[in-house]
């Protein structure tokens, strides 16, 4: 039996609309658990930053671990002012769109951790790019505001063996003990050094062989994401 044009028509955007009802249904029902797991992420990260193993620990355990240690948080502005105060509202912060913000309009998260050794460190955020998309994570300070205590970082689509390799701990392992400011107190930042950073070398580490370009992405994203926080970090560092 052949059909008209028009059934065919009214079909084919009956079937559309079907569709379209269907996926959306779907990705509603989904989001709760999208962004529970989007949420664990972000905790497993800064608490990977303080160096707090969470490899073998289940997700469900994740939330008391991080009420555990990273115990209060803070937003700051480009002149170290705290501009918020609210920890749950702190945390839900994206620093992506920050950083799209002009300066005197952003809010800078600082996450302030307590360390089983009576130790305290404060959490900063880093955004930036690699070679083929987005990187990100999270660095640490000792209470000094200028000893590396932690970092961790990861990619989007970096290649693998390469500048994915960022994410890996042989990489991030040299950055603890590093400093930001040199001895006269000026801001260094961290470099990485394309050939390896000489032992002694207290700003430097060493850049992945072949991922030259991501690993300067990495230093990039240190250097910019730090200096938003400069007026904060020397606030504290002179107390």
């Amino acid at each position: 039996m052949q059909h008209s044009n028009k059934y065919i028509l009214i079909y084919s955007i009956v079937m559309v609309v079907i569709v379209a009802v269907s996926l959306t249904i779907v990705a509603v029902q989904l989001k709760p658990a999208q962004d529970e797991n989007i949420r664990i992420e972000k905790m497993q990260n800064i608490l990977s930053s303080v160096n707090i193993p969470i490899a073998e620990i289940p997700k469900k355990e994740i939330s008391a671990l991080y009420d555990k240690y990273i115990t209060s948080a803070v937003a700051v502005n480009v002149k170290g002012e705290e501009v918020i105060t609210d920890a749950t509202q702190v945390f839900k912060i994206e620093v992506v769109n920050e950083l799209k913000k002009p300066d005197d309009q952003q809010s800078l998260p600082v996450f302030i951790a307590r360390l089983d050794n009576g130790d305290t460190a404060y959490v900063l955020p880093l955004r930036g790019k690699g070679l083929w998309g987005p990187i990100w994570g999270y660095i640490s300070l000792k209470s000094d505001f200028n000893t590396i205590y932690g970092a961790m970082f990861d990619h989007k689509g970096e290649t693998p063996g390469l500048g994915a390799e960022i994410g890996q701990q042989w990489f991030i392992e040299p950055f603890k003990g590093k400093t930001i400011f040199d001895q006269n107190g000026k801001f260094t930042s961290i470099q990485i050094i394309k050939g390896g950073a000489a032992d002694d070398n207290p700003h430097g580490v060493d850049a992945i062989s072949g991922g030259t370009i991501t690993s300067k992405g990495v230093e990039k994203m240190i250097f910019d994401n730090l200096g938003s926080y400069q007026a904060f970090i020397q606030t504290h560092k002179n107390h």
